[in-house]
């Protein structure tokens, strides 16, 4: 009986009412209480939930759950788009009523006046802190929005009070709290949605409706594989296909990051969100509408925007306690102050102060602002990171492993001449290759085969060597001198594969010539000046890995397993080395290194398989994407050390009555608008 564990399904829900870094820990401790839930993952930058679960969780019970932690929650894919119109005009009239009281010394309004717009403003633009507050407090936690209805509530109260015992009020600090502190989720949500924009743009490039051959036009979800279609000039290609007739150029930036038009014809592959420039073309589809590259594209910037790098779990494990600390810390401050004999309304004033300025909204929007731009950013470029993890230990790498064949070279060798050693003619030798060639996916492989050579029986793969098989009844192997046991001497910068009859003589030898990837030389250079220490990994002859003349220290003649033992001894010397390979034939090496990094022609690479895709054979891309981390993680740290310091200085400032409310709700507003900030440069990036 089979008891393995069925694969968990993705849930994704739209979470509303988060304020802070607090709010997310709730949320996802409630969402894992769900009983079949194994992992729930919050991102408050983009106000959304990840949860993995078991088929036997209903949507229903996720939403349940989030709703009695005080908190909204809806599919995803049916969330109501925030209204940023209503929350504009709100704002404006939050200004509108507390200027007059602000400036009350100046415009002289009358106590009663202020009494009647201070509590307009505390009830009604200030009902979403109460509602917010209350709920978290009813579901047994705190976040930012029950400091802010503690503090105005404070400060309101004390007004009141002595508004009708003829004391001081105070009504400029609640409403000066409020307007600023909405005025500073206002901007903070407007920078959100930028720093989201490489998700809606990616969106944005997928047609909704396709020109089936047959004339008819049909809506993309309909299409299947199989199915043939017309792209004219100026579309979007809708899904991925294959070109069956016309031959155009394309602009395929938008997926790939690839600045100039490339030119495809019949057998080639398109990929969705392609711009056809200037041809008519006829394509057959070759994924299902949500299956394309353009789709698990927008699917892994998701992922790796919602996962959380070591970092963050610990800035949440200390905001889930802060609240509650936050709050004895300014009941600390009123009783010190009454204490020290300062009269009651200002020693509440104080402790109003510190309740509002320590909100650790910086500190929950810091990590995932930089994620979210960091990797938008890079998707531009051409660069997908995984996960925040994968970029976390992107930025400690030290060490870049090359593969030779297809990363550094473009991986399409041409055949050069072919050596005889036996008494078979070269035609005789090269029909044996060929079919020992016909099923091999080596790039060696593709320059043997011959049309219409029959495939060898008994066909084997031996990885890192070669191959073996049967022609007309005879053992013939094909691949590297390991392979056919042979003392063979060659000085030259050829690759060479060698044809033996098994367990018997060489009868031939092969020399290929590839060629130097355009890049290849520049991002040898760039990582050099970047610190990193460079090796080139290789199966194939030292002579053959020096003739690129990269100036490398080179690895030669290194199997699958060598491979893997040369990333292991790195490691252990304490290096952090990210391998730069194929995806597929150095698969246990890249799954060893710190950071595997895969490298193809977007639809081709095994993306699941990789840290970091590089979505266009480009070699320069390798150094683009750890610099990138590089700058990504500065910022990162940036953010949660500016939070920090923030909160380390503001709340003794506070506690000592140096910071008046309002001067405190500003500068809370302030932090998040600098964190936000300072994620959005990356945005700018641009590679060296």
């Amino acid at each position: 009986m089979d008891q393995t564990m069925p694969a968990p399904r993705r849930i994704e829900l739209a979470i509303g009412g988060m304020t802070c870094a607090s709010c997310v820990g709730r949320v996802e401790k409630v969402l894992r209480r769900v009983p079949g839930v194994r992992d729930a993952s919050v991102n408050l930058a983009t106000e959304t939930a990840q949860v993995q679960a078991g088929p036997e969780v209903a949507l229903a019970a996720l939403i349940e759950a989030v709703k009695r932690a005080g908190y909204r929650a809806a599919p995803l894919e049916t969330a109501k788009p925030y209204d940023a119109r209503r929350e504009k005009i709100e704002l404006i009239a939050a200004f509108v009523l507390s200027t007059p009281v602000v400036l009350g010394m100046v415009l002289r309004v009358p106590d009663v006046a202020a009494l009647v717009l201070v509590s307009i403003v505390q009830f009604w633009l200030g009902a979403r802190f109460y509602r917010a507050g209350w709920a978290a407090l009813r579901a047994g936690s705190g976040n930012m929005d029950l400091l802010v209805a503690l503090g105005t509530s404070a400060a309101w109260g004390l007004s009141v009070w002595d508004y009708f015992t003829a004391g001081p009020l105070y009504f400029e600090s609640s409403v000066a709290i409020i307007t600023l502190v909405r005025l500073g989720k206002y901007m903070e949500g407007r920078v959100k949605r930028d720093a989201a924009r490489a998700i809606t743009a990616l969106h944005k490039l997928r047609p909704e409706i396709a020109h089936r051959a047959d004339g008819a036009d049909v809506p993309v979800a309909a299409l299947v594989p199989g199915d043939e279609i017309e792209l004219r000039p100026g579309e979007r290609v809708p899904v991925d296909g294959i070109v069956t007739e016309g031959t155009g150029s394309l602009d395929e930036s938008p997926v790939t990051g690839e600045a100039l038009p490339v030119t495809r014809g019949p057998g080639a592959k398109l990929l969705a969100g392609a711009l056809n420039l200037n041809a008519v073309l006829r394509l057959r589809v070759t994924s299902a509408a949500g299956e394309s590259f353009l789709d698990r594209m927008a699917r892994m910037i998701e992922d790796a925007q919602a996962t959380k790098p070591r970092v963050q779990k610990l800035a949440d494990k200390v905001a889930a306690v802060f609240v509650p600390v936050v709050v004895g810390l300014a009941l600390l401050t009123l009783l010190a102050w009454l204490a020290h004999g300062t009269a009651y309304p200002r020693a509440i004033i104080n402790a109003v102060s510190v309740l509002v300025i320590a909100c650790p909204c910086a500190m929950g929007l810091a990590t995932p602002a930089a994620i979210l731009a960091g990797t938008g950013v890079a998707a531009k470029q051409g660069i997908l990171f995984r996960t925040a993890d994968a970029l976390e230990e992107a930025a400690r790498v030290d060490t870049l492993v090359f593969d030779k064949t297809g990363t550094l070279t473009t991986g399409q060798p041409r055949l050069q001449r072919v050596e005889l050693f036996g008494t078979l003619s070269e035609d005789q030798v090269r029909g044996i290759a060929a079919s020992l060639a016909a099923r091999d996916t080596h790039p060696l492989s593709a320059a043997l085969r011959q049309p219409g050579v029959a495939p060898a029986e008994n066909f084997v793969v031996l990885p890192g060597k070669g191959v073996r098989g049967e022609v007309a009844g005879r053992g013939y192997v094909l691949g590297s001198a390991v392979l056919v046991r042979a003392a063979l001497e060659v000085t030259d910068g050829a690759t060479w594969a060698w044809l033996a009859e098994e367990g018997g003589d060489v009868l031939a030898g092969f020399a290929f010539a590839d060629t130097l990837r355009p890049g290849a030389r520049e991002a040898v250079d760039r990582l050099r000046e970047m610190g990193l220490r460079v090796l080139l990994l290789t199966g194939d002859r030292r002579e053959a890995a020096e003739a690129l003349d990269l100036g490398v220290e080179v690895i030669a003649q290194a199997d699958p397993a060598r491979k893997l033992a040369v990333i292991q001894e790195l490691r252990a010397a304490g290096h952090c080395p990210a391998m730069l390979g194929d995806g597929i034939n150095d698969a246990a090496a890249l799954a060893a290194a710190t950071v595997g990094m895969a490298m193809g022609s977007g639809a081709d690479v095994a993306i699941e398989a990789a840290d970091i895709s590089l979505l266009r054979p480009a070699p320069e891309l390798a150094p683009a994407a750890i610099a990138l981390a590089r700058k990504t993680w500065a910022v990162l740290v940036q953010g949660l050390f500016w939070a920090m310091i923030y909160n380390a200085l503001g709340i003794p400032a506070a506690a000592l009555g140096l910071l008046s409310p309002a001067l405190a709700g500003g500068a809370m507003a302030a932090s998040s608008l600098c964190v936000l900030g300072n994620a959005l440069r990356l945005r700018h990036w641009k590679r060296p």
